[in-house]
Formats: structure tokens, C-alpha cells, sequence
């Protein structure tokens, strides 16, 4: 999967998920997800458990110290790196 594509559906999936409007002008693939307020402690746990369960890849608490995943972008390239394993 191109990076651009899963950048897409993760997006996609955050702004359903999290009922964030699409003309949202704070919100966008580099925003900080937890200091803007888009995603609390309760929906990254949410939000972890949707990554593990579609593509197949464990987040583990190591990956959480490891990899820094605060954007869209940075959680498409975590899966990326994921999944390229």
C-alpha cells in the first residue's frame, strides 16, 4: 500500500470516527491529534485497537516509546514501517 493511499484512509477513518467535520480548517494529515483536541487518551486506544485489527499489526507498548505517532502522517509511517517487516 503507497503511503499517500493509507495516509487517505486513516484520515478518512479519524475524521468519521471522531466526527471531525471536513471543512475543519484546524484539522489536517500534520495537526498534533492529541494537543488540538481531535483525540483524547480513550480514542487512541480506540484508535490503536482499528490499526492492529485492519492491517494486521501489533502496536506494542515498545512502538509506542519508539515511534512517534501524534499526526496522521506519523501513523501512516509507523504502519508502514509495520507492515514492510
Amino acid at each position: 500500500m503507497f503511503n499517500e493511499d493509507l495516509i487517505a484512509q486513516l484520515e478518512q477513518h479519524i475524521r468519521e470516527r471522531y466526527e471531525i467535520a471536513e471543512d475543519d480548517d484546524d484539522f489536517d494529515v500534520d495537526v498534533h491529534l492529541f494537543d488540538y483536541g481531535f483525540i483524547d487518551s480513550i480514542g487512541a486506544t480506540a484508535l490503536i485497537a482499528h490499526i492492529e485489527k485492519t492491517y494486521t499489526i501489533q502496536v506494542t507498548n515498545q512502538d509506542l516509546m519508539l515511534y512517534t505517532m501524534n499526526t496522521v502522517r506519523e501513523i501512516a509511517d509507523f504502519i508502514s514501517k509495520k507492515t514492510a517487516r
